[in-house]
């Protein structure tokens, strides 16, 4: 059987942790695409992941990589909607930091890789058809900020026109589709967070109203002034612990917030319960990789209708920060560890 090279965590922690290893090249299940992928993108459950602090989900590849961009190779006999040839990319579970093996000896490091292709298997019904104009690297930047973005602010935060919504990590991938997509539901008050003035610019060029410097001002104080005291009715956060009690501040009667992440840490050391019941709060946590094939593949749907025709007019802006070669996967890892990114991080699939 075909084997392939993947990045295996030889030792949990740091980047310097990743290696290559071996493992057996997939084959198409009767509905599966096998797909040669050109890029994939980077994500904060990589680093998680890699660390030991993000179970993998029971079922899901071990290989690190949940969203990729690339060509279809084969179908499996069941397959009635793609065929060999086409551009898609997609959300996956894992596997997407594998790719085919030519030559046994290669270094990381270096970059002296002497490879053919990466692939993964991909459910028909998960494939997202890549519009002509868009290249692989937007398109591999597609799929997880938008699903993830999409998911928390209609379908949890169920947003609606003219309502107030606060994004935390505004210049993220995940933050610059949120604001941009309330800007197309036509929402209120567009309010985000960031760190540093180039960040804050790039959250208002993509459709915030309002962007506030954590590092330098108070948001809960911020939020306060700009909606004269009512705060905002949707939150979506990505940090946790360190912002939990100024996000319940935020929040006004009827309020909805959304848990993507805990950057800010997992445990609160006190908690006034009382505002839930006072203003009616809901406050609901999710995370799309532990999620059914069926529930990702009625996302997909949605997300297909109303946000890829964006992408493929130019309506849409998937910013990446940076793109690395396959073989500086481990500077990749610590670009996004160092926090310098304005958007996503994109790694392209090279041969030497």
């Amino acid at each position: 059987m075909p084997s392939m090279r993947v990045v295996e965590v030889k030792k949990p922690g740091s980047a310097d942790g990743l290696a290559l290893g071996t493992a057996d090249k997939p084959l198409p299940n009767r509905n599966d695409l096998l797909v040669k992928v050109h890029s994939f993108a980077l994500n904060r459950m990589d680093i998680m992941q890699r660390d030991g602090k993000y179970p993998v989900p029971p079922g899901a590849s071990p290989i690190l990589g949940v969203e990729f961009a690339g060509v279809v190779e084969a179908a499996g006999d069941g397959v009635t909607k793609a065929k060999v040839g086409d551009r898609i990319c997609g959300l996956l579970s894992g596997g997407c930091y594998a790719e085919v093996r030519t030559e046994l000896s290669a270094d990381l490091v270096s970059g002296h890789i002497l490879t053919s292709s990466q692939y993964v298997l991909v459910p028909e019904d998960l494939a997202i058809p890549i519009p002509d104009n868009v290249s692989f690297e937007k398109a591999a930047a597609f799929p997880e900020a938008q699903f993830t973005a999409y998911q928390a602010l209609f379908w949890i935060n169920d947003l609606k026109e003219g309502e107030d919504v606060l994004i935390h990590a505004g210049a993220s991938g995940v933050g610059l589709a949120a604001i941009q997509l309330a800007k197309w539901k036509r929402a209120g008050r567009i309010i985000a967070t960031a760190g540093t003035a180039s960040k804050l610019k790039h959250c208002k060029e993509h459709g915030a109203t309002h962007a506030i410097n954590y590092k330098e001002e108070s948001f809960k104080e911020k939020i306060n002034e700009i909606t004269e005291g009512k705060g905002v009715n949707c939150i979506v956060d990505f940090i946790g612990a360190t912002y939990w009690n100024d996000n319940i501040a935020s929040l006004g009667r009827d309020g909805r917030m959304v848990l993507l992440g805990f950057l800010g840490g997992m445990k609160l050391d006190q908690f006034d319960l009382s505002p839930l019941l006072l203003k009616r709060l809901k406050i609901e946590g999710s995370t799309l990789r532990s999620r059914s094939e069926e529930y990702t593949a009625r996302l997909r749907t949605a997300v297909v209708k109303d946000v890829l025709p964006m992408l493929a007019s130019g309506a849409l802006d998937v910013r990446i920060c940076k793109v690395f070669p396959w073989t500086e996967i481990v500077d990749a890892h610590k670009y996004m560890e160092g926090n310098h990114n304005e958007g996503k991080i994109v790694v392209t699939i090279t041969s030497e």
